[in-house]
């Protein structure tokens, strides 16, 4: 009904991951499905991200799978994807919550710092909120932790 008034569809916010934002810069196998998500959800994401994906499209021209020039479009595609996203920032209960998560799950330090962003974005009360990730053991220890979690 609201497309037929004119009115913009509002989104749900979901949580995501720089794993599920690359395939939006980048073409991959899992681009379809993470346009599909993102149609449908607003990203939140994390302080880092940005330096997350840029490291992400740097690794895919150093293997030869992004030329310098499609680099560049990709790239920019990122910047202003993250550009229009709700950011958490850091701080030190952020990083004291990262902590325990490497403790409690088998995280790296990064995705640590997604998790315990993501419970930071929904206060600590991740029930009905969608965590995005193409990572197994991210989408795992968001589950565990109360989210609904998706891989892209």
């Amino acid at each position: 009904m609201a497309a037929r008034t004119g009115r913009k569809l509002e989104r749900q916010f979901a949580f995501w991951d720089a794993s599920a934002l690359v395939p939006l810069c980048v073409g991959q196998s899992t681009t379809p499905r993470a346009t599909s998500l993102f149609r449908k959800y607003e990203a939140v994401i994390w302080w880092a991200t940005p330096l997350e994906i840029a490291s992400a499209l740097a690794r895919l021209v150093r293997m030869k799978h992004l030329n310098p020039q499609d680099w560049a479009k990709c790239r920019n595609l990122a910047i202003d994807l993250t550009d229009s996203c709700f950011v958490i920032q850091p701080s030190d209960a952020l990083r004291s919550q990262a902590i325990q998560m490497v403790e409690a799950y088998d995280l790296r330090a990064a995705d640590a710092l997604q998790l315990s962003a993501a419970l930071e974005w929904c206060e600590g009360a991740p029930r009905a909120n969608v965590f995005l990730t193409a990572d197994q053991r991210l989408r795992d220890a968001a589950t565990l932790r109360g989210f609904e979690a998706l891989l892209v």
